[in-house]
């Protein structure tokens, strides 16, 4: 599948540009951090396992130590079960870097046994949107009083199977089927991306642009939860047979790559790629009522107080900004 795939062919060097990437002791994320971290820039690779973290750092300096021209590495605890940790990290971080670069929003979990976060959220979609749009609103000031920022969700093809109930994100009204959850936290990545995006030009805000993605099927450890939610030997039949037909995770990490460093899409927002280029998102995702709907059930499920903070305004978040 690699020869066959679209590759980020862009050259842009990122020195001096902070890069946070959720997620990425492994699989494409890992492959990202690589990338960046070969371009120059500093990369904060955050995760909730500190020591895998730790040792993907060491092996990412290890397959660039004869490489020029190298950035840094720091590895920065987080958890998106927790919104706790989401709010210490995006302190720690908006004090110890004045400017954030890129955000990419890369980790997420799939089809998981039936579970709720730390905050009563259904794991997918507390995990895989939720808390990426809270660390979004919170680091927003930071990556809007600078040079131009870009935002990059990683999502998914599937998230056109099933529709986004948006008066039941949090799966309480209905059975829970692992592989509908995950589709659904997937679409609610493209459609925050495209709100983002008009909430951006609706405050003439023209220096922060967002981008939702499809990296492909690729060969990772994010079947690892199928023997339990699919049945016996589904986790062999996706790695080892269905292998063959997957993206290596370099090649899976080539689109987040082109959205986050790519001059050809530098001024493009709200859009959905795949394979480098611009693709159609399914119907529901391109419907703006549904899209503006999104933003504000988000905002309703994280609390989040927009008369005491304005994520748009440029102000640091205030501690009474969650309610």
């Amino acid at each position: 599948m690699d020869y066959i795939s679209g590759w980020c062919k862009s050259n842009r060097r990122l020195e001096g540009i902070t890069v946070i990437i959720t997620g990425s002791n492994t699989g494409i994320g890992k492959e990202t951090a690589l990338n960046l971290y070969q371009r120059g820039a500093r990369v904060i690779m955050a995760c909730r396992n500190i020591e895998k973290a730790n040792t993907a750092r060491k092996d990412i300096e290890q397959l660039a130590k004869t490489d020029k021209g190298t950035g840094e590495l720091f590895v920065e605890k987080l958890d998106l079960c927790s919104i706790c940790s989401v709010r210490e990290f995006a302190m720690r971080v908006t004090s110890s870097h004045a400017h954030v670069g890129v955000l990419i929003c890369n980790a997420g979990v799939m089809m998981c046994p039936e579970g709720r976060t730390e905050d009563g959220f259904e794991t997918h979609i507390g995990s895989n949107h939720l808390a990426h749009a809270l660390l979004i609103v919170l680091l927003l000031p930071s990556m809007i009083k600078g040079p131009p920022a870009r935002i990059v969700f990683v999502s998914s093809y599937v998230h056109a199977k099933y529709e986004l109930d948006l008066d039941d994100l949090n799966y309480e009204r209905k059975e829970y089927n692992a592989f509908e959850a995950y589709c659904r936290s997937k679409a609610a990545n493209i459609m925050f991306a495209k709100a983002l995006a008009e909430k951006l030009k609706e405050n003439n805000i023209s220096n922060v642009t967002t981008y939702s993605l499809h990296p492909g099927v690729i060969r990772t450890d994010i079947s690892r939860h199928f023997n339990e939610t699919v049945g016996y030997g589904a986790r062999f039949i996706f790695d080892v047979v269905m292998g063959f037909f997957m993206k290596s995770p370099r090649c899976g990490a080539q689109t987040t790559i082109y959205c986050a460093v790519d001059e050809g899409c530098a001024n493009e927002s709200g859009l959905y790629y795949c394979d480098c280029q611009v693709k159609p998102s399914s119907t529901q995702c391109q419907d703006s009522y549904q899209v503006a709907r999104l933003w504000d059930e988000t905002m309703k499920a994280l609390k989040l107080n927009l008369d005491k903070y304005n994520p748009f305004s440029g102000e640091t978040p205030i501690d009474n900004a969650l309610i």
